[in-house]
């Protein structure tokens, strides 16, 4: 009887089991292929020579633009030379959004390198690409800095970490 009872219970299974059906779907698939970005500098930045006036005073601020425009508008201070925005060049793929990162940086006195000056970077957010690969796009990073007149005189130095990411 047992035997009976279990050969019904597994004849039920069974017969479930080849009555139900399998469902299925389909999705599409797709890929965007991109090709690396290149970034090379094409020039550097430059404030020029600044020439600080007698006295007291503080915070003077000189600056580049990105279109490389200097402003030196401080009555204490005299800027003379050639100015220019940093210029660099990215390569990547057409159409495609580059996101632009300049830290700002500390220029360091080449005569005593424990003086210092901050530089606050202007640079571009991003850019989109107007081509794939070769000529690329050019794109410019001005800066500034503030003195006083207590800045020690002498050449202030510094490198710009700029980086270019997809986005």
């Amino acid at each position: 009887m047992i035997i009976a009872w279990f050969l019904a219970a597994l004849a039920c299974m069974v017969g479930a089991g080849g009555s139900a059906r399998a469902a299925t779907a389909t999705a599409s698939v797709s890929a965007n292929n991109v090709k690396p970005l290149v970034l090379s500098k094409v020039s550097d930045l430059s404030l020029g020579t600044i020439t600080l006036g007698p006295g007291t005073w503080s915070n003077a601020t000189v600056s580049v633009s990105q279109a490389g425009v200097l402003s030196c508008g401080n009555a204490n201070l005299s800027c003379t030379g050639a100015v220019a925005a940093a210029t660099y060049n990215v390569q990547g793929s057409n159409q495609q959004t580059v996101l632009i990162r300049a830290p700002n940086l500390i220029l360091t006195s080449q005569t005593d390198p424990t003086q210092t000056l901050a530089m606050t970077t202007n640079a571009p957010a991003s850019l989109v690409l107007t081509n794939s690969g070769f000529p690329g796009v050019n794109f410019s990073i001005g800066g500034s800095v503030t003195l006083n007149s207590t800045t020690s005189g002498g050449t202030y130095v510094g490198t710009f970490n700029v980086t270019a990411d997809y986005q």
